[in-house]
């Protein structure tokens, strides 16, 4: 994928604070399995927890569900994390070499301390100063869950890609019967001639626009660094402060049907609206 430069990261962070109010966002990040028959000699090295074989194709997508970086070929049972953690990508981004853009002010944060671009993943992803993940469910305050629901606004955007891009090249939709070398090439090839019609289909992101569901997030034993730690706390305070009180308001709206959920709000957070 061709390399971004500043102006480029900060038109999509704009985006992605546009289309899912999640500010200083440059993209979603996953892994998705991409089905495979059972390469010669590769014991259960591609084989999966979702038991099949298969190698793995770790995106990072944009808010128009375009991919921006792509790593393919790791083995079926790797952990997403790891993946991530030993990709070309993510070591240039450890040794600040994409052009990222430094820390900026979150909006309508005029006296707030400077945030720096982030990218959103799962829980699977160990949290870091420019990679977020949800807070793992059990007794989260109001602030808390709020911010997961954000960052799945914002998340969802890798997925929606992976959806795309199966069901337009339908070889994604049964195994792939060639040898791991060219299982690569064949994904490398769909991920590009995918931005090329995303860009040029006539395919507007407005026509998929969804109120989100607040759903639970699975805690898993991935841990994150102190500095990835103070990061998402300062969203999550971010978030629930009267200037972005929007996204109060939207997570009301998804919890209004939960009983549970909407008598567990304080009376705090329904005092911002009067």
């Amino acid at each position: 994928m061709p390399q971004k430069s500043e102006k480029d990261w900060l038109r999509t962070a704009d985006e992605f604070y546009e289309r899912t109010n999640f500010p200083n966002c440059l993209g979603a990040v996953d892994g998705k399995h991409i089905r495979m028959c059972k390469p010669d000699d590769s014991e259960s090295l591609f084989f999966n927890y979702k038991n099949f074989f298969s190698a793995v194709l770790m995106a990072l997508v944009d808010a128009d569900c375009c991919f921006i970086g792509i790593d393919v070929g790791a083995y079926g049972a790797s952990r997403d994390c790891n993946i991530f953690k030993n990709s070309n990508f993510c070591k240039r981004l450890e040794g600040n070499h994409l052009n990222i853009p430094g820390p900026r002010l979150l909006p309508n944060e005029d006296n707030g301390t400077p945030m720096p671009f982030v990218f959103v993943g799962d829980e699977a992803f160990a949290l870091s100063q420019h990679v977020l993940r949800p807070y793992p469910s059990g007794n989260l305050d109001v602030a808390r869950r709020i911010y997961n629901y954000r960052l799945t606004r914002a998340r969802r955007m890798v997925e929606c890609a992976f959806g795309i891009l199966c069901n337009k090249w339908r070889i994604f939709h049964r195994a792939i019967d060639v040898c791991p070398d060219f299982c690569d090439v064949i994904v490398k090839s769909c991920c590009i001639i995918h931005n090329f019609v995303r860009q040029r289909d006539g395919f507007h992101f407005q026509d998929t626009l969804y109120e989100c569901p607040l759903d639970s997030v699975v805690a898993v034993g991935t841990r994150g660094n102190v500095t990835g730690t103070a990061v998402g706390e300062y969203f999550a305070k971010y978030f629930t402060s009267p200037p972005d009180s929007t996204a109060v308001a939207q997570w009301l709206r998804c919890c209004s049907t939960n009983r549970k959920v909407a008598g567990s709000i304080p009376d705090g957070v329904i005092g911002i609206f009067h």
